[in-house]
């Protein structure tokens, strides 16, 4: 393994949150008078902060989001987890294989805590973090383009940001990866390749990571 660390996206890496997550968002701003479609919800916010659906819509309408917002549409993301959320094909195989040979991994995701133990808890991913493996986008205050995420988690973990790769499925997640001066292989099963020009390599089944990390 040429890498000390392996950080890992959540939504759409590990659990297969991103379809249930954007349906519920573009129908959320559609219904606050924002007409916002499951594919826009895609371009604009998926791998991104919360912070940046309050930003786009602001930007674009000079209006802001109901103070309630997050809150909503968490506790309508929470409740579709609990019936429908499931893990990625694959990825509990990948980190037990990780875990077996002694590699260093971390997730680094966009969402909240709550947002990502939720997930695992449902997906018995949890199983593969501890505590002080999980970081958010809460812990930096900006989120994925901004390289802050993925620089906190490898300064937590103890490795240079050059011995490090990210495993993304968004576009400003691998532009967040670039800007640390990281590796990032994208992950393809929901996102065009070309979506994803700059990673490193792409891979559309979780299992073909084990032969790119080498």
């Amino acid at each position: 393994m040429r890498y000390e660390l392996v950080l890992f996206d959540n939504d759409g890496v590990l659990v297969d949150s991103e379809p249930i997550s954007n349906t519920i968002l573009a129908g959320y701003l559609t219904e606050l008078g924002h007409p916002t479609s499951y594919e826009d919800s895609l371009r604009d916010y998926m791998g991104s902060a919360t912070h940046r659906i309050h930003d786009l819509v602001r930007e674009r309408t000079g209006q802001t989001l109901p103070a309630d917002f997050d809150e909503t549409f968490h506790a309508r993301v929470f409740a579709a987890f609990e019936r429908d959320l499931r893990p990625v094909a694959g990825a509990a195989d990948v980190l037990g294989r990780l875990a077996a040979d002694g590699v260093p991994y971390c997730l680094a995701s966009s969402g909240s805590h709550q947002r990502i133990r939720v997930g695992h808890r449902k997906t018995g991913l949890d199983t593969w973090f501890r505590d002080d493996t999980i970081f958010s986008s809460q812990d930096v205050g900006r989120g994925k383009p901004a390289p802050d995420l993925f620089l906190h988690a490898a300064a937590r973990m103890g490795v240079p940001p050059a011995r490090c790769v990210v495993i993304e499925d968004s576009r400003l997640g691998v532009q967040a990866a670039r800007a640390a001066g990281m590796d990032v292989y994208g992950f393809t099963a929901m996102t065009r390749p070309e979506q994803l020009a700059d990673a490193d390599g792409h891979f559309d089944d979780m299992r073909d990571l084990l032969r790119l990390l080498g």
